[in-house]
């Protein structure tokens, strides 16, 4: 992960949390007071967040131990230590609430994104999150993603073209947009293009589009636009999936579906830190 970016979003999450000091702490733990805590496991699911919980201990203190017994990624259960901490009892404190933040939202990213996997696995579709995320905690939101098995679509709104309903009714139609947006980009970005029926996703094959999203279509409707199009161009499949819907979309044939409840809808891992 981004060093850079990641103690941004941190330090943003820390001068939330701290403000000006832990008056609790401060008032009733000596100020050279040492402990060992454990970070632990109170539901299944795949663990994420890890290295981040270890980099606000760093940033609060640098002499805390923070031992990692998972590796983002591993598959949990309920009364796994996680973790083990060391150091300035304060300082543990200090950075308890931020670090269990940062993991419990994470881990239930990893998790949830885990079970789409599993449900399309033997299909050829991919799982790809959105832009749909926590304000401030895009970078790791989509880390997140990446853990549970899951693709990162684009990161940010230059990272590509996705030209959706509001611009195509802007500019005038499909073949207007599409025709507007070419040779205007670099070389190196793709276009994609959202069509909600199938003649607007034949329409947006003939004017050269790359990737077709496939938003809010039926089953029988996916089916035939994955068989006009043909592999002449990526599919994606996008609007109201869950894990009752998205089997049955994965077997259409499309190659990814993106999926916004991964991170907008997301319940956090069951996660504590007990001084011990």
């Amino acid at each position: 992960m981004n060093k850079i970016i990641l103690d941004k979003i941190i330090k943003c999450a820390l001068e939330e949390d701290v403000f000006n000091y832990d008056i609790t702490s401060v008032h009733t733990i000596p100020q050279n007071n040492s402990s060992r805590a454990v970070v632990k496991i109170k539901s299944a699911g795949i663990i994420c967040g890890l290295d981040v919980a270890k980099r606000v201990f760093e940033i609060i203190d640098p002499n805390i131990k923070f031992v990692k017994k998972f590796n983002d990624g591993d598959s949990v259960k309920a009364g796994d230590i996680a973790a083990e901490i060391e150091g300035n009892t304060r300082s543990l404190l200090l950075g308890e609430r931020t670090a269990l933040n940062f993991m419990q939202r994470m881990s239930g990213i990893a998790t949830l994104t885990s079970e789409f996997c599993k449900v399309i696995k033997g299909t050829n579709a991919r799982i790809a999150d959105t832009r749909k995320t926590a304000p401030g905690l895009r970078f790791v939101d989509k880390y997140s993603v990446e853990c549970g098995g899951g693709t990162n679509h684009r990161y940010c709104l230059s990272d590509g073209v996705l030209i959706k309903d509001n611009h195509i009714t802007a500019s005038g139609g499909i073949k207007n947009v599409l025709n507007s947006v070419k040779g205007k980009i670099p070389h190196t970005i793709k276009i994609e293009i959202e069509a909600s029926n199938i003649a607007q996703a034949i329409e947006a094959l003939e004017y050269g589009a790359d990737i077709i999203m496939l938003d809010n279509m039926g089953i029988e409707d996916m089916k035939k636009a994955v068989e006009l199009i043909n592999g002449r161009a990526l599919i994606e499949a996008s609007g109201g999936v869950s894990l009752d819907t998205i089997r049955s979309i994965a077997e259409t044939g499309v190659d990814i579906i993106s999926v916004g409840a991964l991170t907008h809808s997301v319940k956090a891992m069951d996660i504590s830190m007990k001084i011990i």
